[in-house]
């Protein structure tokens, strides 16, 4: 026709765009998606229609999960996950992308899960995934409204969860455990290890943590490290607070690198759960065999880095440390709203963190490891 302006249509390059005003309503500007002219009047009249059903009647219109996943991953772009989100969106598309919001549950989640899992998926990777679909129903559901007040969703269905049967149950290290593992360990590697033990830090807190987040201690003759929260993984501020372990570690790595506390020929390293992890824990398991005659447990045997973290919280428990402080020591949500503590308080912190490096001889296998290896 040649035309680029119709009523309520304008055409901007080769496609429609909607320019309307609508009584009660207002300015209607969004585009059709079509380059034909026909088939930009149909959506310029559905949308003018579900317009008039929601405010005359109330009912909502008509949003796929697509358009749902969209709004979710604009609006959580901050989101320390959101590479993982987007690509649980991306698996999920060809499934339930173009189905309505109010069409999206187990049923037609259901070839989703079975073809996942056919394809060798783990319950818990699955898991991950439908927990996705959970939380933009929800959002729906509860948080998201049009300009006449309607929720995306009048109500969210139950997604069911895939029974976790095989999750691997965490391996904390017994001391002897400990010194043969970390005796295999490179000498970049057994250092972060010594400290990830002594702190209850996640892999990429020890990976990123840079010197301009420690904060000196005066009054205590000490430091601790506050990680902001964009690096944490609930993404609150994480204090860690030193023991005599974690601290001579920092210090014999000080001065070593202007920026990163734990590096590797002068760079960071992206995970310790590397090539040298897994060559060293495998030697660890042939010396259990041979120093302790019997073979290694399954977990010892594929220990984790994570496992650490969950090594220094059983030592805590054992130590008979407080429920409330092992959570701020392995930085846990506590519902506590501030990382500031007074010097009182960081002092009752570092003397429980200190619970875990106590021997009867004032000194650790740990320390004794650290010590062997810089005079090597």
């Amino acid at each position: 026709m040649g035309r680029s302006k119709l009523p309520g249509l304008r055409k901007r390059g080769r496609i429609w765009h909607i320019d309307k005003h609508i009584r009660g309503y207002g300015s209607l500007c969004e585009s059709t998606g079509s380059d034909d002219l026909e088939e930009a009047q149909r959506y310029l009249a559905k949308r003018c229609e579900e317009i008039r059903q929601a405010s005359v009647y109330g009912v909502r219109p008509t949003r796929t999960f697509r358009e749902a996943a969209v709004k979710y991953l604009l609006e959580h772009q901050d989101k320390a996950s959101i590479e993982m989100d987007a690509l649980f969106y991306k698996q999920l598309d060809p499934y339930i992308g173009d189905l309505a919001l109010d069409q999206v549950h187990d049923g037609t989640l259901s070839g989703f899960v079975r073809e996942r899992l056919q394809s060798g998926r783990k319950p818990k990777t699955v898991n991950l995934a439908l927990s996705t679909v959970r939380r933009t129903l929800n959002l729906a559901a509860r948080k998201w409204r049009d300009a006449y007040g309607l929720t995306w969703l009048q109500t969210a269905p139950l997604i069911s969860m895939l029974p976790l049967t095989d999750q691997r149950q965490p391996y904390p290290l017994s001391w002897e455990e400990q010194k043969l593992l970390f005796q295999e360990l490179p000498a970049h590697l057994q250092r972060m290890a010594l400290f990830k033990v002594n702190t209850g830090t996640r892999d990429q807190e020890v990976c990123r943590l840079k010197w301009a987040w420690e904060v000196q201690i005066p009054e205590l003759d000490t430091s601790l490290f506050l990680i902001p929260g964009k690096f944490v993984k609930n993404r609150e501020e994480r204090v860690v607070v030193l023991n005599q372990v974690a601290k001579r570690v920092v210090d014999e790595v000080r001065g070593q690198h202007a920026d990163f506390v734990f590096t590797y020929k002068g760079k960071p390293v992206e995970t310790m759960h590397n090539n040298g992890w897994q060559a060293a824990r495998a030697r660890a398991a042939e010396k259990y065999q041979a120093e302790l005659s019997e073979p290694p447990p399954e977990g010892f045997r594929n220990i984790r880095v994570h496992d650490l973290k969950h090594t220094f919280g059983r030592r805590l428990r054992a130590a008979g440390v407080s429920l409330e402080t092992r959570k701020v020591l392995l930085g846990h949500t506590t519902g506590d709203i501030t990382s500031h503590y007074s010097a009182p308080e960081l002092a009752e912190l570092i003397e429980a963190a200190n619970r875990v490096c106590a021997a009867q001889s004032g000194k650790t296998p740990a320390l004794t490891l650290i010590k062997q290896k810089a005079v090597r």
